[in-house]
């Protein structure tokens, strides 16, 4: 069985050193590279009202290390920032908050969808304040839930994503390994990336019919299947609710064994 491993390349490795340790032929395409913004008026006064914020949402590790890098520049400090709540949206990114000493909640799925059912945030009165460490274009149907509610939003961009070079410049390569393969699972984690891959494959269609998809949460798994519908292709997709390396190797195991 052939994996693709979508992830960033600096959050791939757990994943796919679990899978090949059990045996999984995996094949590395990252789809989406973060590349960090500069400073800018926009950030300085999202940074100057960070502190009126009830509940900061960071949604990658490298939202994160990004978000902190600037605090010095914004004359703030990490102890000032204690009294508010932190959102991590997944395990990867509140380890990375403890490594700053801050304890973030996670939900139990790892989506926008997740967050929302969080305490936190969902016992939020009208008027309060939520930042956002993100990068563009991301947690976009997050934000507007929130603001539906009339909570204010600060929204820090830190970081642009962008589909990395090496992936385009490397697709006639990726395409020869796919059509040695019956069959294969794909990770989706982001519409972006979802975005992406059929940016790169759209004079290979028909190779996505040898696919099981294993995506990220209930609104990305209707993408998809909008995709499927679109493309009139019939593929297996299976929804995921973290993306815990031991869980999607059982996904994929079941795949295996399924004839």
């Amino acid at each position: 069985m052939l994996f693709i491993n979508t992830r960033p390349q600096d959050r791939a490795a757990a994943l796919t050193n679990t899978l090949q340790h059990a045996g999984i032929q995996v094949l590395e395409i990252p789809l989406l590279e973060l590349h960090a913004r500069a400073w800018s008026a926009d950030l300085a006064q999202c940074y100057a009202q960070l502190l009126n914020a009830q509940v900061i949402v960071v949604v990658s590790p490298s939202a994160v290390t990004m978000g902190m890098a600037w605090l010095d520049r914004a004359g703030l400090t990490i102890a000032q920032l204690e009294s508010i709540q932190w959102v991590a949206v997944g395990q990867a990114t509140a380890n990375t908050l403890a490594e700053y000493g801050i304890r973030g909640v996670t939900p139990s799925v790892e989506t926008s969808e997740g967050m929302l059912t969080l305490p936190c945030l969902e016992d939020l009165v009208a008027g309060s304040t939520v930042a956002f460490w993100r990068g563009e274009g991301g947690r976009q149907f997050m934000m507007q839930q929130l603001i539906e509610r009339d909570i204010d939003i600060l929204n820090f961009i830190l970081y642009e994503r962008q589909l990395p070079l090496l992936s385009a410049q490397s697709i006639q390569s990726y395409v020869s390994v796919l059509q040695a393969s019956p069959r294969y699972c794909m990770l989706v984690t982001s519409e972006a990336s979802w975005l992406n891959w059929l940016q790169l494959m759209q004079d290979h269609y028909d190779l996505l019919k040898r696919a099981c998809f294993l995506v990220l949460g209930e609104r990305l798994v209707n993408l998809v299947t909008q995709s499927r519908v679109q493309l009139a292709l019939d593929y297996k997709i299976i929804q995921l609710e973290d993306l815990n390396p031991t869980h999607i190797l059982q996904y994929v195991q079941q795949v295996q064994e399924t004839p």
